[in-house]
């Protein structure tokens, strides 16, 4: 007899997906066990379900496949909330099986009991949950349809006696149909669009991740226009490489020169962004969007055009239309104004800082200069974002993963685990923080477990970096943003993986090149600068009365020579700044 998770794993099997994230539990130990017997699909056993969910999402964003996730009735699906939230924000195609209490229980208030429809409905595309073995076909075939065309989390509720019922075999189809189509806007639009850009001398594209696989048509788009490229830290690693007017980032991570090449240009075209922070988007500026779902069209800043189309074909039928600028007096402004910002952040790993206070930039700029081509980077949400959006390089071939869109803590290390199982090939690189790392730090057991080659370099600041600089912006001295942290080294040691621990500077290239050559496994825990803070690319009065506020109360408590230390360690990029 071919039981539901049989029939479930099969089509699993059939559509791709190489491996389920779960941990395993009563209400999921039918689908283990068909696991088990398929033997075409992994089971990977992690130690905490939200690590799954992350992991999941990774190999999805990377692979552009659907990845799957499975949680245990209550408790076990509800851990998986965090990763799934974070999936569904970055639009990777994600099953996720959430097991729930037997059918006959339903309703009145059963051991382990949740509504997995109320439950998952805010942070996925399909939230259905199954009920009899007619219907499971159609439905699973609906969920990993509308995952893969909406690009989302699509979530299966399965009770667990209905994994054991037999299967009913019915019309609906096994395989999923991706779909792919380019989307283009209509001539008329087009030819308002290249109107526009060919009466127009200052011009800035601003790009985001909707413009991966579209590389070549935006270089080819700023050059013929002579405009520069800003881009959000998501895009970083499609859009900087090979690629002469680039000017860098905007935003909270950003600097200065792609700030004000969009402040400063009379044309604004965003292209495949969502970008959040409206507070770093001109409003006096003649701005048009290009994005592929017209839902987000406008819902950041009003727009002159807003168009739906997918970025490569766009451009590709705007270029003919376009007038060749000769000239580039605007796109040499700012350019020199990005080689400035450059020369200022190169100077931060001129001083590699002291024993104990090692400067994050250093280690970073480190990192970048060791790494291969090839390399996947996870960054956690904070400073690790910082530096690695200010020192991290793109190659042709590098990929960065992080909790752009979601924003939470201890993403690195679950996403590095999901881009390991993806490509076994490539270098993948954790850059985590002490907080974020300390948070799922169970899971380095199932880097251990299944000898995954990840590359894992702490910034042990023995602070939550970021939380202390928004509290100091606010006027609040730094409170309870400390931490006592265990021996990170140690800890990777009782769990079997290289270890290193690094406090003098003058240890970090030597170590980092040894841990990246290591046949497996290790983890670095680099003892970094606490007071080392990242300032966005314009500093308000209100930012500035804030930090004033923050010093004076700090000084009043006893922490003067804090104070000095923060202000000498960010004396220059302050000054830059402002």
């Amino acid at each position: 007899m071919k039981k539901i998770a049989n029939q479930l794993i099969e089509c699993l099997v059939k559509n791709n997906i190489k491996r389920i994230y779960a941990v395993t539990g009563d209400s999921l130990n039918e689908v283990n066990d068909a696991v088990r017997v398929n033997k075409e699909i992994q089971w990977v056993h992690v130690r905490h379900e939200e690590v799954g969910a992350y992991a999941a999402g990774a190999e999805a964003q990377l692979t552009g496949e659907i990845a799957c996730c499975a949680g245990s009735s209550g408790p076990g699906h509800v851990h998986l909330i965090n990763g799934l939230y974070d999936a569904h924000r970055s639009n990777a195609p994600v099953l996720a099986i959430a097991s729930a209490m037997p059918s006959s229980e339903q309703g009145v208030k059963y051991f382990q009991a949740t509504n997995t429809m109320k439950l998952f409905d805010d942070c996925s595309y399909y939230n259905e949950l199954a009920t009899t073995p007619h219907q499971f076909p159609r439905m699973l075939h609906s969920a990993l349809q509308t995952s893969m065309t909406k690009k989302g989390v699509s979530v299966i509720g399965l009770p667990g006696d209905l994994t054991k019922m037999e299967a009913v075999e019915t019309r609906a189809p096994m395989v999923v149909y991706k779909a792919n189509s380019d989307v283009c806007p209509n001539h008329a639009e087009l030819e308002e669009l290249a109107s526009i850009l060919n009466n127009h001398s200052k011009i800035t594209l601003f790009c985001g991740i909707g413009c991966k696989g579209a590389h070549d048509e935006v270089v080819a788009l700023s050059r013929m226009i002579n405009a520069p490229v800003a881009y959000t830290f998501k895009s970083k690693m499609e859009l900087q490489y090979d690629n002469p007017n680039e000017v860098g980032l905007t935003g909270l991570l950003g600097m200065p020169s792609g700030y004000y090449s969009m402040h400063e240009a009379e044309v604004l075209l965003m292209l495949g962004t969502d970008f959040p922070y409206s507070i770093f988007l001109p409003e006096n500026v003649k701005t048009i969007q290009i994005d592929i779902k017209p839902d987000r069209l406008g819902r950041r800043t009003s727009l002159a055009m807003g168009l739906c189309g997918d970025i490569k074909s766009t451009i590709t039928a705007l270029l003919p239309l376009l007038k060749t600028k000769e000239n580039d007096d605007f796109l040499q402004k700012q350019l020199k104004r990005y080689k400035n910002v450059k020369e200022v952040l190169a100077s931060y790993i001129e001083s590699k800082g002291k024993p104990n206070l090692i400067h994050p930039e250093y280690v970073m700029s480190v990192v970048n200069r060791l790494a291969s081509d090839n390399a996947i980077f996870t960054v956690d949400t904070g400073m690790c974002c910082v530096w690695g959006a200010r020192y991290l390089e793109a190659t042709k071939g590098r990929s960065m993963l992080g909790s752009f869109n979601h924003g939470s803590m201890a993403n690195a290390l679950p996403q590095s685990i999901g881009a390991a199982f993806a490509f076994p090939d490539r270098q993948v690189v954790a850059l985590c923080g002490d907080g974020g790392l300390s948070m799922l730090l169970g899971d380095l057991q199932t880097i251990a477990q299944y000898k995954l080659p990840i590359k894992i370099v702490v910034f042990n600041n023995r602070a939550l970096g970021m939380v202390k600089l928004e509290m100091e912006v606010e006027g609040l001295p730094d409170w309870q943003t400390d931490m006592v942290n265990p021996d990170f080294a140690k800890v990777a040691e009782a769990m079997g993986i290289a270890n290193y621990t690094v406090t003098d500077p003058e240890q970090v290239a030597s170590t980092l090149q040894s841990l990246l050559a290591v046949d497996g496994p290790a983890l670095v825990s680099i003892f970094t600068d606490p007071n080392a803070l990242a300032m966005p690319p314009v500093i308000g009065l209100d930012e500035m009365k804030g930090f004033t506020e923050s010093m004076l109360k700090m000084i009043v408590n006893g922490r003067g020579d804090e104070v000095i230390d923060i202000i000498g360690s960010n004396f220059k990029h302050m000054k830059e700044v402002l």
